[in-house]
């Protein structure tokens, strides 16, 4: 079993930045990719960004592209979100999410959250106009 714990959501004014970590403890070894997601009050939820185990891979939701960045740390078994040119519609909780390596390959399989089996319990996100 993997487990992963968020942090570094808060509050914060339009145009400004957040840093999100993720921690992941337990059976780290077997993380391959790992991706952020978001859930707004009534809304479903929604990808932001993802990224393979050697970092050469990313991907970005376009609402997100140019004011996000994804990275990771494997290591220390970390992975982050640098977020910035905040938006009120970037208000969400954000969810970390992780999975193994899998025999396909694509966007499917680093954007869609039904690939992934390890999820955290997510940080809020606030973003005042």
């Amino acid at each position: 079993q993997v487990q992963l714990v968020e942090s570094g959501g808060g509050l914060v004014q339009a145009g400004g930045s957040l840093r999100l970590s993720c921690a992941a403890s337990g059976r780290t070894s077997s993380i391959y990719a790992m991706g952020w997601f978001r859930q707004a009050p009534g809304k479903e939820r929604e990808f932001v960004a993802a990224i393979s185990w050697s970092g050469g891979t990313t991907y970005y939701a376009d609402s997100v592209k140019d004011r996000f960045t994804i990275s990771r740390d494997n290591a220390a078994n970390m992975l982050y979100l640098q977020m910035s040119s905040l938006k009120p519609e970037d208000t969400a909780v954000y969810y970390c999410a992780a999975r193994p390596s899998t025999f396909y390959s694509g966007s499917y399989y680093y954007t869609n959250g039904v690939v992934y089996p390890y999820w955290g319990q997510g940080t809020q996100v606030t973003v005042s106009s």
